[in-house]
């Protein structure tokens, strides 16, 4: 993988290497232990991904929802979402602020389906209730506080 920043990218290579008489293709981004960087050194697909994995699992929960009591509600998307959205956190230190409003989108969404809101509800109270907080506290830079 080249790593350029974006305004340089169209002066990569953009066919495949001769690498030890293998081809070797180029990608966009590269992941491992489930955290994507992009060519760009950005984490835009690593907030993808992470993204979908949730709502995905979110989906499966409604299906559900109302046959399990709110407490197992809870759990069941704090062990299913929101361990995805905290895994990696280190690598999302100076994200963006529109990734993190994907992100915090998930964690609402998560809080709706608990409490049964709509989409118009405000959220605010609902994640006072649980005690969670947002996405930008949980991946603060701990390098300030000591």
């Amino acid at each position: 993988m080249w790593y350029a920043t974006s305004r340089r990218q169209d002066q990569l290579p953009s066919s495949a290497l001769q690498f030890a008489g293998t081809s070797v293709s180029l990608v966009k981004s590269v992941g491992d232990l489930r955290i994507y960087i992009d060519a760009d050194l950005s984490i835009q697909t690593h907030v993808r991904q992470t993204v979908s994995r949730c709502f995905g699992a979110l989906r499966q929960l409604r299906q559900s929802c109302r046959s399990v009591p709110t407490a197992t509600l809870q759990m069941l998307v704090v062990r299913l979402v929101l361990s995805r959205l905290d895994f990696g956190n280190s690598v999302l230190v100076g994200i963006p602020a529109y990734l993190l409003r994907r992100l915090q989108s998930v964690m609402n969404a998560g809080a709706r389906l608990i409490f049964q809101l709509r989409r118009s509800d405000h959220i605010t109270d609902a994640l006072l209730s649980l005690h969670w907080l947002r996405v930008p506290e949980r991946i603060q830079d701990r390098r300030t506080d000591v």
